[in-house]
């Protein structure tokens, strides 16, 4: 039987129906908002396999080329490797509903959101998580949502349900937030440098919609929805737990004040190793209990630490910033480099300058469009001390490196003052917590160093939180210890105005807009703090490229003069960049931007299209070549590609029989432009360029 749900969002119907598509999966609902149309299916397997002690949930998100009227483009023509967007949307929607999942639960579980029409308005992304979060819902999978997702836009200082894609680029501000209906579970956005006042009103006026959103999938739920699963957590020997206890508790409490991160952990693996070796049996399960019941202590030592002593693993307090150190110009033969160090987290941060030729073509659902400026974000395995096999990025790395573009890109130049493509990439060589801010504060030192105007500074900071009941304390700059144990991960990034992105993932079941307030302060004093020590080492883009960096510039010549810088075949073109050996890029506007290794070579190209695009001027004089003879005059190329005719009346003071016996092809003649008429032919005089005779009474200047 087919059933269906209907609730209006922002002016269009989302309707939310099951019943009729994917009905062997565990739990299949077809959501379709405007005529975006995503298919979600739950699965999760009937047993779990042996030795699985976390969940083991899996999201995807993917396009159908067809879904947009296109055909994938390569050799095979059929959907490859996700792209970007599928990477980053499969995140959006994990990650509000990963937490939602009982302790206990170990079954392979499969979430896949397919897009099989799109709108081009963008909200594919909030509808596959409401589509997920439904399809969770009504299976017989133990979630704990539902879940739904919003995007809040901000137009004119009014605030926008659901914007499109155009309303979008009038946007300040890009906010997707997904919850329950009790509380916030995850934030992900950027604005123009706003007061954190705005981002706090963007998500409250989110969870109200998502509320309204959530209420009608628990409807489709009563109409369609499974029994759940039970799920008993895993019993563990009281006895045995009370053994550990007694074992571990003190030499955990003293492992998790060793300040430094490789230290602390190898202390803490050789007090488990050993209290394993003390407690083991021919119980295969023993082992793991212990390693289970280890972890717990662990978990409740730190936050306990915390919440009654206000002290953290390394010594700081709630509110305290690790050690910042700043190098810039850290290597001689790029554009711009820069080495961010914050506790033991480290970014090397490396710009290039390129080309219009460099520029990333994105052939999305919702069109093709060009990247200008691309943000690659590395995680080797030494960072954290591991050997294992180079992989290329996974999602995680895409989605950092994401965070990162997204924070610096509101206060990078425009096109028109700064016409290159910029590539930034951070390898991470340590890292304890807070990489991606790392990358945020390197990222934008290296741009400076390489003199691109940016409109500010940016810096990002982590923030934490412990909750307990009424037990409560916001960490600033969190260490990868308060990241794993923690409750929230709440990543902001600003310049000293205001916020330029957000990231927010909670643990629990959500967390109060008082919260939220509380975190987004202590984090603005802890940006302004880190953007002092930044300004320290370099307050400001320098004013010089690097010598190794291409020099670009830019004219700007009338449309219907393009065609004589193209030349014919592009003959023309192709000779200048020989000639002077520069790239050159010519749009559809007249926009020129000629990119050279040398400001000299570039400037001869400059001299070469402005001869090919010069204006004619009645009155002035030119230098012109004979290029055809006729019997009433001479034609005369003045600038390339442009003639003028010399009457025979015009060729000389005296009276003169043939206009063979003055000029011949090919002879470069002195010449006056007479008159251009309405048609655009041009009337030039030789005589009137020329000196008059010797009888003549009064010379005239030449």
């Amino acid at each position: 039987m087919v059933h269906t749900i209907e609730i209006n969002v922002a002016g269009r119907t989302l309707r939310l129906e099951t019943g009729r598509m994917a009905k062997q999966a565990g739990g299949s609902v077809l959501a379709s908002y405007g005529d975006t149309v995503i298919l979600a299916t739950a699965v999760a397997s009937q047993t779990v396999k042996p030795g699985i002690d976390f969940l083991p949930l899996t999201v995807d998100y993917q396009e159908k080329a067809y879904a947009a009227g296109k055909i994938p483009g390569g050799y095979f023509k059929r959907e490859g490797r996700p792209s970007e967007k599928e990477v980053l949307t499969s995140r959006l929607i994990d990650r509000p509903m990963r937490p939602l999942f009982p302790e206990g639960y170990y079954y392979e579980t499969q979430v896949i959101a397919s897009v099989l029409s799109a709108d081009q308005t963008g909200s594919s992304d909030v509808v596959g998580i409401t589509a997920a979060s439904a399809a969770l819902t009504i299976s017989d999978v133990p979630f704990g949502g539902p879940v739904a997702g919003v995007k809040i836009g901000r137009v004119n200082g009014q605030f926008v349900v659901n914007p499109d894609l155009t309303t979008l680029e009038t946007s300040d501000l890009n906010l997707t937030v997904a919850g329950t209906a009790d509380a916030v579970m995850m934030v992900e956005g950027g604005g123009s440098e706003l007061p954190e006042s705005v981002m706090i009103d963007a998500i409250e006026l989110a969870h109200a919609e998502i509320k309204k959103i959530v209420a009608k999938i628990l409807e489709l739920q009563a109409k369609a929805g499974k029994p759940k699963r039970k799920v008993q957590a895993e019993q563990i020997d009281p006895v045995l737990t009370e053994a550990v206890r007694k074992l571990v508790a003190g030499p955990i409490r003293e492992a998790i004040m060793i300040p430094n991160k490789s230290a602390r952990q190898e202390r803490l693996d050789q007090v488990l190793a050993e209290t394993v070796d003390k407690l083991k049996t021919d119980d295969p399960n023993r082992s793991r209990h212990i390693k289970l019941v280890f972890h717990g202590l662990e978990y409740t030592e730190v936050r306990d630490m915390i919440l009654e002593r206000g002290v953290r693993a390394d010594g700081r307090g709630p509110a305290d910033i690790r050690t910042v150190t700043c190098e810039v110009g850290v290597l001689p033969r790029t554009h711009g480099s820069a080495l961010f160090t914050r506790g033991e987290t480290q970014s090397l941060a490396v710009v290039t300058l390129g080309t219009t030729e460099d520029e990333q073509r994105i052939d999305a659902l919702e069109g093709q469009y060009y990247r200008t400026f691309m943000l690659h974000y590395n995680f080797p395995p030494f960072s954290v001390g591991e050997a294992r096999p180079l992989r290329s990025p996974g999602r995680r790395e895409v989605g950092h490196g994401a965070l990162a573009e997204r924070a610096i890109k509101s206060v990078l130049p425009n096109k028109e003052e700064f016409p290159y493509t910029l590539r930034l990439v951070s390898d991470i060589l340590e890292s304890n917590g807070s990489s991606s801010m790392a990358t945020v504060c390197g990222g934008t030192l290296a741009l400076m160093d390489a003199g691109v105007p940016i409109k500010e500074p940016v810096a990002g900071i982590a923030m934490g939180l412990i909750k307990e009941g009424e037990r409560v304390m916001v960490l600033s700059d969190i260490l990868g210890l308060e990241d794993h144990l923690g409750d929230m991960d709440f990543k902001v990034t600003g310049t000293k105005n205001g916020v330029t992105a957000l990231q927010m993932d909670i643990k629990i079941a959500g967390i109060t807009p008082q919260l939220m307030r509380q975190a987004l302060d202590q984090a603005r004093k802890g940006r302004l703090y880190i953007l002092d020590r930044m300004a320290a080492a370099l307050a400001s883009p320098r004013t010089n490229l690097s010598a190794f960096a291409p020099r670009i510039f830019t004219l700007k010549i009338k449309q219907d003069k393009i065609r004589d810088v193209i030349g014919p075949g592009g003959k023309m073109i192709r000779s200048i960049i020989a000639d002077c050996g520069v790239k050159i890029n010519v749009e559809d506007t007249g926009a020129i931007s000629i990119a050279a290794v040398d400001e000299a070579s570039a400037k001869k190209a400059i001299e070469r299209i402005n001869q090919l695009t010069e204006e004619v001027e009645v009155g002035k004089l030119y230098l012109g070549t004979v290029r055809k003879i006729m019997d009433f005059g001479a034609f005369v190329e003045i600038i390339p590609g442009t003639d003028g005719l010399v009457h025979i009346s015009q060729l000389a003071h005296h009276r003169v029989k043939a206009v063979s016996d003055e000029v011949a092809e090919g002879d470069q003649i002195m010449v006056k432009v007479l008159e251009i008429d309405k048609q655009g032919k041009i009337r030039l005089s030789r005589k009137e360029a020329m000196a008059p005779p010797s009888d003549a009474k009064e010379p005239s200047a030449s």
